[in-house]
């Protein structure tokens, strides 16, 4: 059931917050295969719902809702390992506001979901804890870093769960798993207790099943706080109310960039039939140039290592997380607890933005892909004024095969190629399902302005009320069995 079908059942007394939280449980164990959740918190959960119950009051419309969080968001007193070797032990003693905030609106979770290790990748294939699977095709992979999250929502564990993006780890996971994921503006979401990647990127979100289930737990997520340098001091909107609000006569501009040579086939006839129907609720289809955003990819794959390695270093084996056995000296200690405690992606990302960083080649590196990122934002802003939304394909292939690209990370890269733009530019955007290509699901994008998240929520009911792709679930016993679906 979607959120607001669960709130109606506990509203009515048909249903009871320990009711829903011991299906949710129930049917995570059911498809323990996928391995989408690295914790199962089911006493805590219980309790929390039966406590709800007691109160007997669902006025809030996650009152009693399950979810799960992504594994690096803090959680007081549960385990929080980001999907690492270095965390696998942290406990930490308070929680992330966005986890706070959910909790207060009597959402209840019932765990943490797998991730890529400090979501630095793109198909949930380099966690300590092993990959997560794709529910619809069991050989594939769900995409990442926020594969858990989209797995466990695909299917119908849970209505939504938390997810974060610092260059697409919710929209390409919500494609490749045919769900909705919403990254918004950078700023509207609190990143207090997020473990970072790379701070100027990074954005807390949510997959949901629908553009309206995202929108009731943006509406608690969102706002102001005082924790987070980076949050924004303006208004949140009523996005419940606005839902229904989407703008008639909506221009959209379609990048040239995006179905030019690279974009699979059966994604770019499932991506034009969609926008067709956008189309037939009366917009206009604009062809527009996107300046510099062929530029995207390398200039993300030089800011983003380039604030992990920075982010990264305070896991030293010292003060917490992993710490190698009998370390011979300070260095020894240093420099085996980060080689045991990072996995192989990790150590990548952190090589090259040290290399980015050194003497020397911070002006030829960073300073130059900073002055790119900037680029990319004007030209984003040029394509606004001309335009309401942006729309492309979400990824330029559906679900690939677990293993395929583990052994060129270049090819891994390049899957991000439609969605690192947006976080260089700090705008929020939204991928919905919008059909099937070779069985397996296709998203489409839906880019705003910066905080117009009400825009891109509305555009995106507009179109789930005209078609059902995001109604479609993969085939359970196929997923439970392991067998490809």
């Amino acid at each position: 059931m979607s959120i607001s079908q669960q709130h109606a059942a506990l509203s009515s007394g048909q249903s009871s917050a320990r009711a829903l939280a011991e299906a949710a449980l129930a049917s995570a164990q059911q498809h323990a295969g996928l391995n989408a959740l690295i914790t199962v918190n089911a006493r805590q959960a219980l309790a929390r719902a039966e406590q709800l119950d007691r109160a007997g009051d669902f006025t809030h419309p996650l009152a009693g809702i399950p979810c799960a969080h992504k594994d690096l968001f803090c959680t007081t007193g549960v385990l929080t390992s980001c999907g690492s070797k270095m965390l696998a032990n942290f406990v930490p003693p308070y929680s992330a506001t966005i986890v706070e905030k959910l909790a207060e609106a009597g959402a209840v979770s019932i765990g943490k979901t797998n991730m890529d290790e400090f979501a630095m990748g793109s198909s949930n294939e380099s966690s300590y804890f092993g990959p997560v699977r794709n529910p619809w095709d069991l050989t594939r992979v769900p995409g990442g870093s926020s594969g858990g999250s989209a797995a466990l929502v695909a299917a119908r564990v849970l209505p939504f769960a938390t997810a974060s993006d610092t260059g697409g780890s919710i929209r390409q996971p919500a494609a490749f798993c045919g769900v909705t994921g919403l990254k918004p503006s950078y700023g509207r979401v609190s990143r207090y207790g997020m473990v970072a990647f790379a701070s100027s990127l990074d954005q807390a979100g949510v997959i949901a099943t629908s553009a309206e289930d995202c929108a009731e737990v943006l509406q608690v997520m969102a706002g102001f706080d005082p924790r987070d340098a980076t949050s924004v001091d303006i208004e949140v909107p009523n996005y419940r109310a606005e839902l229904v609000q989407a703008p008639a006569n909506l221009r959209i501009g379609i990048p040239r960039f995006a179905f030019a040579e690279g974009l699979d086939g059966g994604v770019r006839n499932a991506t034009q039939s969609a926008l067709r129907v956008f189309e037939q609720m009366g917009a206009t289809l604009v062809d527009i140039d996107l300046a510099h955003a062929e530029a995207a990819i390398p200039a993300y794959y030089v800011i983003a290592p380039c604030e992990a390695s920075s982010n990264l270093a305070r896991f030293d084996g010292v003060r917490y997380g992993h710490r190698c056995a009998d370390p011979a000296s300070l260095i020894d200690l240093y420099e085996r607890s980060r080689a045991e405690g990072f996995g192989a992606e990790v150590q990548r990302r952190i090589l090259i933005g040290s290399y980015a960083l050194s003497a020397g080649y911070f002006d030829a590196y960073y300073l130059r892909a900073q002055r790119v990122r900037r680029l990319i934002a004007q030209g984003f802003a040029q394509a606004f004024a001309s335009v309401d939304l942006i729309a492309m394909p979400t990824t330029p292939s559906v679900a690939f095969k677990l293993g395929e690209k583990s052994a060129d990370p270049l090819s891994l890269y390049l899957a991000d190629v439609y969605t690192v733009a947006v976080n260089l530019a700090g705008l929020p955007a939204i991928s919905v399902p919008a059909g099937f290509s070779e069985g397996l699901p296709v998203g489409l994008q839906l880019i705003g302005p910066g905080f117009s998240e009400s825009r891109i929520l509305a555009a995106a009911h507009a179109f789930q009320l005209r078609t059902d792709w995001h109604l479609q679930a993969p085939n359970a016993s196929a997923a439970n069995s392991g067998t490809q679906s």
